[in-house]
């Protein structure tokens, strides 16, 4: 990270209710990634199984619905010019934010292979050696990965296509990706689906997110794959038009207007599209990106109503600590959730963490099995929201 990239900047010149929006999604990740127990989350605070929606299927798209919002009112006050140097900048970061999320899972890996050479006649060093160069099995795309191809391809677009043109490159997206998943009959969760054919071929089995179906059985299947990066350009896109929406109204109440009036009509529209291409998040399926998307415009005219029209915004700080910093949030959660998992150490002649000290040791007993596991997750939140509101108050943005 350069120093150029830790910024100290007047909040007053930001919008606030995208602030907020952008800090409940980051809160909400951080919730639902961090569970006392996996065995015990409650069932809104996991992913479908396969086709239909929970609220934590909503939370990443929201993250790039708003990330092309950013687009919008970042891009604007370029002009949208494009240069060779933008083209630069837009690479450098993608790359960064790739290579953060590589090292994320990485570091997931490296305490899972350490933990399993504990018992081998070899001293730690040569364990920690062998643990961090053992490659075979790591996953190659992720939560940033996607971030960081979306940003990169959904940017170069936006630069160079005039806004009047986004629109029908958005139905492109998403009417060529049904296309593909109908004529190859790819709505199941199975060998044949072209979403995983794709991804074994060009990525490797060894490298792809491993799969839990109903019966038990495990399935190579990336629920972030390669394929499935097409309907999420256009979920960058629908946000940077609803940016142009927020930056070209004259003023909140016909903002909010136009942001109901174009987030129902995109609900409407993914609603009908589920009878012929379900919702489902794995897939990103176009109903997906549509419904999510209509419901991320709903909300977010919600949040201008109640924070910049009705002026109730006293409640809203902590989600703005959150929303500030999010990529650095999201990062140091992701950090903190492995060393407190991933490190290991003997007790009572067994091997424990932090993690299941503090849930079955303190939290389960007093809590019980599922609401045990949800304390133990907002605690976690409280205590990145520690982080960031440190950051908040002394009016520093991390930017990654």
């Amino acid at each position: 990270m350069k120093s150029n990239d830790i910024k100290i900047i007047n909040p007053s010149n930001r919008l606030l209710s995208l602030d907020v929006f952008r800090g409940i999604t980051i809160a909400a990740m951080v919730l639902v990634n961090n569970p006392g127990s996996w065995d015990f989350a409650y069932a809104p605070l996991k992913h479908s199984k396969w086709d239909g929606l929970t609220p934590t299927d909503l939370i990443f798209p929201f993250f790039m619905f708003i990330m092309g919002i950013s687009m919008y009112l970042s891009y604007k006050k370029f002009d949208f010019k494009f240069s060779g140097q933008t083209m630069i900048k837009l690479l450098r970061r993608a790359v960064f934010l790739f290579l953060i999320g590589l090292f994320l899972i990485w570091l997931g890996l490296l305490f899972k292979q350490l933990n399993g050479l504990r018992n081998t006649e070899t001293d730690v060093i040569q364990k920690i050696i062998q643990a961090a160069t053992n490659l075979e099995n790591l996953r190659i795309l992720g939560v940033l990965q996607r971030l960081a191809i979306v940003s990169f391809i959904g940017s170069v677009i936006v630069l160079l296509v005039r806004s009047i043109y986004i629109p029908w490159i958005i139905g492109i997206c998403l009417v060529f990706y049904y296309f593909i998943i109908s004529v190859t009959g790819s709505y199941f969760e199975n060998d044949t689906n072209i979403v995983t054919i794709i991804d074994r071929a060009i990525i490797g089995p060894a490298h792809m997110y491993t799969d839990h179906l109903p019966n038990g059985s495990k399935f190579i299947f990336d629920p972030l794959g390669l394929l499935s990066t097409i309907p999420c350009i256009a979920h960058v896109l629908i946000g940077f038009l609803v940016g142009k929406i927020i930056s070209e109204s004259k003023d909140n109440n016909q903002r909010i207007q136009k942001i109901f009036i174009v987030g129902t009509i995109i609900l409407l529209i993914g609603f009908l599209l589920d009878y012929g291409f379900p919702i489902n998040k794995k897939m990103w399926s176009s109903s997906y990106v549509l419904v999510s998307c209509g419901l991320g415009s709903l909300l977010l005219g919600l949040l201008i109503w109640i924070i910049d029209i009705k002026g109730y915004k006293r409640w809203s700080v902590f989600f703005e600590s959150f929303g500030v910093n999010p990529m650095f949030i999201y990062v140091i959660s992701a950090i903190l959730g492995t060393l407190i998992s991933g490190i290991e150490f003997s007790t009572n002649d067994h091997w424990t963490s932090v993690k299941s000290i503090a849930y079955q040791n303190w939290l389960n007993p007093f809590f019980g099995n599922y609401f045990g596991s949800l304390v133990f997750a907002i605690l976690f939140v409280l205590i990145n929201w520690v982080v960031g509101h440190l950051l908040f108050k002394r009016k520093i943005f991390i930017k990654l």
